[in-house]
């Protein structure tokens, strides 16, 4: 047998639920309610014990409660929709017919299993390929997977130009969110950091013993505590996100990089230069940049590349005449990225290579000699 098997006792492959699935949906949101109470906490702290019982300047109060409430919905926005924006699904038409199935899971070789989705995914924009360069395939979700999508065993499906799956947002983060993910990254650091330096005056007054008796002071003191904590833990992660949208790498891809089939492996392989990167995650239309509202480039499926790793064809794989690939950066008709530790040998590659220079050498050659025949 191949490196495929039948899953044993489940027709067509497919997962079936578990009997506690509905308790496993519900124990999900766990974190999600906890983020919530965090912030209904903060917003009493903030509003009823910081702003209206300590502050006593009222164009003071007032200019704290509007900012907030800024901060605050845009934080909030961006969070409802990393939350509830739909994953990234592959289409249909990517998905194995049953036939072909059971031909690969009783191929009697590797070999045999690769040309049958070499065959199957001929007219597939693909180009990322596994270590021992086949065509990436899903054998949970049996489907072809598209460049830079990957299997997500939490949401149980394949997801296109997966990141990772977040428990604090009970979704995956994929090409459909990953605008929404980074800005809810963003605004929860604005909206801890106003809080923090608002209430530093106070956290200060109460180290003094200045504030008023009561509970309400305890709320200051651990208001400025939790903002100031969760700060410093955001701004790594925001930074380390907006270091990958400005080199188009996904979190997936930073541990390893995507393996085209012209090229082999490449962690800048989807690099088009920041600004390009920039606006293939919030498009090209700066009003809408930092508004928690959809507007990335593409499908999920097309993405650009370095010309070294387009090809005009599947079968042509070593071809390099495309016209288009004298700008360095080309429409490559697929998508992609690979978690799967597969890849294309760099010794194969290397010997594609010196075969087409050995042909253009002898091609050469062969005109120059019709050249002397003719004279």
């Amino acid at each position: 047998m191949g490196n495929y098997d039948k899953p044993n006792g489940n027709p067509g492959g497919r997962i079936k639920k578990p009997p506690c699935y509905t308790l496993m949906r519900i124990f999900k949101w766990i974190p999600v309610v906890f983020i919530i109470s965090i912030i209904a906490w903060s917003y009493y702290a903030y509003l009823v014990q910081l702003c209206i019982y300590s502050i006593t300047n009222i164009a003071e109060k007032i200019i704290f409660i509007i900012l907030y409430h800024i901060f605050l919905a845009l934080f909030l926005f961006s969070y409802w929709q990393t939350i509830f924006t739909n994953v990234g699904t592959v289409p249909l038409k990517w998905r194995i017919p049953g036939s072909e199935i059971e031909k690969l899971f009783h191929a009697e070789s590797q070999e045999q299993q690769k040309r049958i989705l070499e065959n199957f995914a001929r007219d597939l924009p693909v180009t990322n390929r596994t270590i021992h360069g086949s065509v990436r395939f899903c054998e949970k979700c049996q489907i072809i997977k598209p460049d830079r999508g990957h299997h997500c065993s939490v949401c149980g499906t394949c997801v296109l130009k997966m990141d990772h799956h977040c428990p604090w947002v009970n979704n995956c983060v994929n090409f459909t969110n990953y605008k929404f993910f980074v800005l809810f990254l963003g605004y929860a650091l604005l909206y801890c950091l106003y809080i923090a330096l608002t209430s530093l005056e106070f956290f200060i007054k109460f180290w003094k013993n200045e504030l008023t008796e009561g509970m309400g002071r305890f709320h200051i003191l651990f208001l400025f505590f939790v903002s100031l904590m969760f700060a410093i833990s955001l701004v790594s992660l925001f930074g380390y996100h907006i270091y990958l949208v400005l080199h188009n790498r996904t979190t997936l891809e930073a541990f390893r990089p995507p393996i085209f089939r012209s090229g082999g492996p490449d962690k800048n392989g989807y690099n088009l230069g920041k600004r390009a990167n920039f606006q293939e995650v919030f498009g090209d239309n700066p009003r809408l940049w930092f508004l928690p509202i959809y507007t990335s480039l593409g499908d999920g499926i097309h993405y650009q590349t370095h010309s070294q790793h387009q090809c005009t064809s599947y079968e042509s794989m070593a071809d390099t005449s495309n016209p288009r690939l004298e700008t360095g950066l080309v429409n490559n008709q697929t998508a992609g990225a690979t978690a799967s530790a597969d890849s294309v040998p760099l010794q194969s590659i290397r010997i594609d290579a010196v075969n087409e220079e050995q042909i253009s050498v002898d091609n050469d050659r062969f005109h120059k000699s019709n050249k002397n025949v003719v004279s």
